[in-house]
């Protein structure tokens, strides 16, 4: 069994300000090679725990399957992936899923694919070139969205400076995410990456406020 996984932080230079990812589960698909047949699917997910949720129930639903092969990714500064052959050879199918992920840009995505044994072995070839097909039959039935990359703030400061704030929320198209309005205000704020130095520069540049990354 092959079983991947690395973590990172990618340099910031590297990083674009979006992202391509699924918004909805994929139908499922079929893709049949000398009586095995494999089954896939694509989900969107932000954390393992979803990794392993989807995994579980698909195990529900297949019960008789013999092997249950998957691979994923999460994040977008700090990398997660995995790719698992569940008992297949060697590369034989975890790494060709990922390379389907890896090929259309995609993360916080889980790709699976479930295989029928149908008697007749298709060999290291014959299985890497099965499972790469089910992967991208999954992808291709998938709804891809790009989406902004965003940082998150915390806003402090005093009621009095809620016109100023507010002016600059307006105008750089801030998305607030909470708030409380006392005389001590709290604000936590979203703001597109590629705008989030500047954005920050401009509220430090009002005295009373304070802000930090979250």
């Amino acid at each position: 069994m092959l079983l991947t996984y690395l973590k990172k932080r990618l340099s910031p230079n590297n990083l674009s300000d979006t992202f391509k990812s699924i918004i909805a589960p994929s139908p499922e698909v079929l893709f049949k090679e000398k009586n095995s047949k494999f089954f896939g699917y694509a989900f969107p997910v932000s954390s393992e725990e979803d990794v392993m949720n989807h995994l579980k129930q698909l195990r529900k639903a297949h019960q008789s399957a013999g092997h249950f092969c998957y691979a994923y990714q999460l994040g977008t500064e700090h990398v997660v992936f995995r790719a698992n052959d569940d008992g297949e050879p060697s590369n034989a199918a975890g790494m060709p899923i990922f390379g389907q992920l890896q090929s259309y840009g995609l993360t916080n995505i889980l790709v699976v694919v479930v295989r029928y044994f149908g008697g007749v072995k298709l060999g290291v070839g014959g299985l890497m070139l099965a499972y790469k097909t089910t992967a991208q039959l999954a992808l291709d039935s998938a709804e891809i969205i790009e989406e902004t990359i965003k940082v998150h703030f915390n806003l402090r400061f005093s009621y009095a400076m809620m016109g100023k704030i507010m002016r600059i929320v307006k105008e750089k198209n801030i998305q607030v995410q909470g708030q409380q309005m006392e005389l001590l205000c709290l604000m936590q704020i979203a703001v597109r990456k590629r705008d989030a130095v500047a954005v920050q520069d401009q509220f430090r540049g009002f005295f009373g406020v304070v802000i930090d990354q979250i």
